[in-house]
């Protein structure tokens, strides 16, 4: 029954923290990442993690993503697509040379180096989500322009890790370059054509049940098997149930999902989310890499900001707003410490460096939400929709 008084703890301490987060002027989401590291091992030590956690926390995820999906203006993200790539590769190109410098610098060979920076291009959105969301942004010219630009970052994250893994690691299986990048082909050929006419039948067919909650059952399904489908196929599971929440959004169901996945959503599921990011920090012999953490968390947090902020600039966005998205792709967050394991096994990051980078990911995700509020602050931004159905700070 441990994890039930875990669940107890979680709620009890996210709203409360939040609630003080927004108190003090900050996003919620803050203060409940907070929450996590206080609850965790690092502090109280009340919460564990472990594989009960994890699988609530991925669950909260992906339905984090999938509103982010059903709220998202699809012509706005065709229009800024030019965007959103420059963007993407902006925060790849320049992480990737300032976390290679900062390992070489401290005595990291060429191989751990290249490793090191690529993870410092990784990008994890779902904090930038709810922040944006709080502030009621998600749907803006610079809200959709960093989710386009997350789901470009992801796919060549991933075939450059792929890359990385193949040639240079150590205990990693050989993979195939060619078929990785037709798998990511075969995902958004196949995504879009079940966008286009499978999501509306199942819709369809699914609002003709005489049951509780038939069209919620549909829009789970689709949320999960899309999310399943891109995991199984390499691509990351947030952009599966990303698709599946903009496909739904383009059907007359999209206010009704909309108004009855929300609820669900933020009352258990995201508030583990959070809470399990957290659970990651512990302080135990951090000592000898405060340097090392102190440097790479810089470097991680202005190269990001300045790669994706110079991708927005050159493609006719305003200073502000090139520095909100560059903001906005800052968190690393699950994806980052998704590489960071896998480097881990093929020998391509050393182990005494593991809980020093953990922490990093953590702090990107952390400084995230603060600096995207001051930043959207008395900015002169792109009109922003209304949110429907959307109850901010939750």
């Amino acid at each position: 029954m441990e994890y039930i008084l875990a669940l107890v703890i979680i709620v009890i301490f996210t709203k409360v923290a939040g609630h003080l987060a927004v108190m003090i002027g900050q996003p919620s989401v803050l203060g409940k990442l907070i929450a996590g590291i206080l609850v965790g091992p690092a502090v109280l030590g009340w919460v564990e993690p472990n594989e009960f956690i994890g699988h609530f926390a991925e669950i909260g995820v992906l339905l984090l993503m999938f509103i982010a999906g059903l709220e998202t203006d699809l012509e706005q993200l065709k229009a800024n697509w030019k965007s959103a790539v420059a963007v993407a590769l902006g925060g790849i190109v320049l992480p990737l040379i300032g976390g290679y410098g900062v390992a070489i610098a401290l005595g990291l060979s060429q191989t751990e180096a290249l490793f090191m920076g690529l993870l410092l291009c990784a990008t994890s959105v779902s904090i930038s989500v709810q922040a944006l969301k709080e502030m009621d942004k998600l749907s803006s010219r610079e809200g959709t322009t960093i989710l386009g630009a997350a789901v470009v970052d992801d796919i060549v994250v991933v075939i450059l890790l792929a890359i990385m893994m193949s040639f240079l690691g150590t205990g990693g299986e050989s993979v195939s370059i060619p078929l990785l990048i037709g798998k990511k082909v075969i995902f958004f050929a196949v995504i879009a054509v079940a966008s286009i006419w499978l999501v509306p039948l199942i819709m369809k067919l699914a609002a003709k049940l005489k049951v509780t909650e038939a069209i919620m059952n549909g829009a789970i399904v689709l949320c999960l098997g899309f999310a399943y489908f891109a995991e199984w196929l390499g691509v990351a599971g947030i952009i599966g149930s990303f698709a599946a929440g903009i496909a739904i959004s383009q059907t007359k169901f999209r206010k009704e999902v909309e108004h009855r996945v929300e609820p669900i959503t933020y009352t258990l599921f995201v508030p583990v989310f959070f809470v399990s990011i957290g659970l990651n920090i512990t302080f135990d012999g951090l000592g000898e890499q405060v340097w090392f953490m102190v440097l790479l968390s810089i470097v991680a947090i202005i190269t990001k900001l300045i790669g994706c902020g110079f991708g927005a600039r050159i493609t006719g966005f305003s200073m502000k707003s090139s520095l909100v998205i560059g903001a906005g792709m800052i968190s690393r967050g699950e994806v980052a410490l998704i590489i960071a394991s896998s480097g881990l096994a093929s020998g391509l990051l050393p182990q005494q460096y593991f809980t020093s980078v953990v922490l990093v990911v953590i702090v990107t995700t952390l400084v995230t939400p603060p600096l995207l509020k001051m930043l959207f602050s008395g900015s002169s931004n792109e009109p922003v929709k209304a949110q429907q159905g959307t109850t901010l700070n939750q």
